[in-house]
């Protein structure tokens, strides 16, 4: 792991500066304890990363569950009650991992998973944008469409159109400026600049400016649009800062029905965010599902136990660890290591960084998943690609994460079925001589109940008058609702004066009396014919 240290611990510093306005801002806008966010960027790198079976994958407090936990807090009567919750859901995710829960991440299709990468990075981009010119409300951090202000995302765009504050938009400018910059041209003039990375330069800049101009008349930077980390005084004040869950709640019913829903969702969220960064991970590692499941659950109950957010496996750190050269859970564990060592020895210097110098740093990750070639690619690739894909994307932007991954699902299973629908079977019109319709009908590898329709439809057309052939020798798997419409057609057949030749592996037929008899089938069962 250490062999790759010059690769991750740039990158480690990376994510720390996408990570803790992230973990700041998600606290903000879940109405909980600003260093609770803080608490599960800590644990979720350290802890999670050090578990997990991922290597690029980072964990923290996830935006997703923001509502949530808005919700949860005032319900329960309270951010300690709340705390249980987050500790029973780390149960619920252990539970989930024993029972191998995890495979369900393997069947979400590929272009939903590039749907839900595309759809992160353009609200990445329109939630940023606010910021980047020195509006800052904590909708920022708010990924769902509807906000918990009660704004969208695209009326708080309307709203800082009148809120642009001259410093922040500068230094945010000059940020994103030097970013491409350095990406495109100083990352390939030597070492020294792929091992300093950009974000890193754009924060020291940041800090140096707000330090210039904070007398200045126009161009000083407020505290409402800096870093805010909570600065203790001394150790006792630093403990302070946690909190502990009130166990005496337990009981209440309502308790273990959140803790359900954060371990569902939570879970949810880390397998879809598994797959899609293995998906862009340029060395094309397995996560194990699993594993990350049980990584998860231990994270969540370590983090409800000392006042930490519910903690998931989050695509925009991910990604963030991915685009910056991360090759081992090293860069997340320093990542992690890193937001512990900030808050204890230096939150005064956090402070002094602008948050339009972060949205900077944002904007170019979210550019980096919503790549307008993506588009042209997914389109090019015919609609039973296209269209799950950009259902998702407009599915995320205009609701959250978890409806549009369901919407472009849903579409996905329909495309499954249209093209079982058309795939079933392979007709065949020989000739037409002597009155007598010659048609060959041969069926596919494996057909199930989805191909019903489709089968059902194209016996029903038959003309009278015609000889049919039956092929089923290439058919591994008939299901049973099929040998049915078979069964039923054979009683019809002889009405329509329609002969029927079945050719299998078994033999040939010539009017089979019984579908059911020739396959010895029992009733409700499926027929292997390999």
């Amino acid at each position: 792991m250490f062999k790759t240290l010059k690769s991750d611990l740039p990158a480690s510093v990376v994510v720390f500066f996408v990570a803790l306005p992230l973990c700041l801002g998600i606290a903000l806008a879940s109405g909980a304890p600003l260093f609770s966010g803080v608490i599960a960027g800590i644990i979720g790198g350290i802890v999670v990363g050090a578990l997990s079976g991922s290597k690029i994958g980072v964990s923290g407090p996830a935006a997703g569950l923001a509502a949530i936990v808005l919700t949860a807090i005032g319900t329960l009567g309270g951010y300690e009650n709340f705390l249980v919750a987050v500790v029973l859901g780390g149960v619920i995710q252990l539970i989930f991992g024993i029972l191998k829960a995890g495979i369900i991440g393997y069947y979400f299709p590929s272009s939903v998973i590039k749907g839900m990468l595309t759809g992160i990075g353009i609200i990445i981009i329109l939630k940023q944008i606010p910021n980047f010119f020195g509006y800052d409300e904590a909708s920022a951090w708010d990924l769902e469409f509807f906000e918990i202000d009660g704004g969208n995302t695209f009326s708080e765009l309307f709203t800082m159109l009148n809120n642009i504050h001259p410093g922040a938009a500068l230094i945010g400018l000059i940020s994103l400026l030097l970013l491409i910059f350095w990406d495109k041209i100083l990352s390939k003039k030597g070492k020294f600049f792929e091992v300093i990375q950009g974000p890193f330069v754009v924060v020291v800049l940041g800090i140096v400016f707000f330090m210039l101009t904070q007398n200045h008349e126009v161009l000083s930077i407020g505290a409402n649009h800096m870093v805010s980390v909570p600065i203790p005084e001394d150790l006792d004040s630093f403990i302070g800062q946690f909190s502990f869950p009130n166990f005496a709640a337990i009981t209440n019913p309502q308790v273990w029905v959140v803790a359900f829903t954060i371990a569902l969702v939570a879970s949810l969220e880390t397998l879809l965010c598994v797959e899609a960064s293995d998906k862009i991970d340029p060395d094309k590692n397995v996560t194990p599902t699993n594993r990350e499941l049980l990584a998860q659950g231990a994270g969540n109950i370590l983090s409800g136990l000392v006042g930490g957010l519910p903690i998931t496996q989050v695509i925009v750190r991910s990604s963030a660890n991915i685009q910056s050269g991360g090759k081992t859970k090293l860069s997340t564990i320093i990542h992690g290591l890193l937001l512990l060592l900030s808050v204890v020895l230096i939150p005064s210097l956090l402070n002094k960084i602008p948050l339009s110098v972060l949205a900077s740093i944002l904007l170019i990750v979210g550019f980096k998943l919503a790549k307008p070639s993506l588009f042209k690619k997914m389109y090019s690739l015919g609609w039973k690609q296209s269209v799950p894909f950009f259902v998702t994307v407009i599915g995320i932007v205009f609701t959250d994460l978890l409806v549009g991954i369901g919407l472009g699902l849903a579409v996905g299973i329909v495309v499954i079925l249209l093209k079982s629908y058309q795939n079933s079977h392979f007709l065949h019109i020989e000739d037409n001589s002597n009155g007598k319709h010659r048609i060959k009908m041969e069926l596919a590898e494996e057909v199930t109940f989805f191909n019903k329709g489709a089968i059902l439809k194209e016996l029903d057309s038959l003309p009278r008058d015609t000889y049919l052939e039956f092929d089923v020798r290439k058919t591994r798997f008939l299901d049973y609702d099929i040998i049915e419409i078979l069964e039923d057609f054979a009683f019809k057949a002889k009405e329509r004066n329609i002969d029927i030749k079945l050719i299998s592996k078994r033999g040939v037929v010539e009017n089979p009396p019984s579908f059911i008899e020739f396959f010895q089938l029992r009733p409700k069962s499926n027929i292997s014919l390999s």
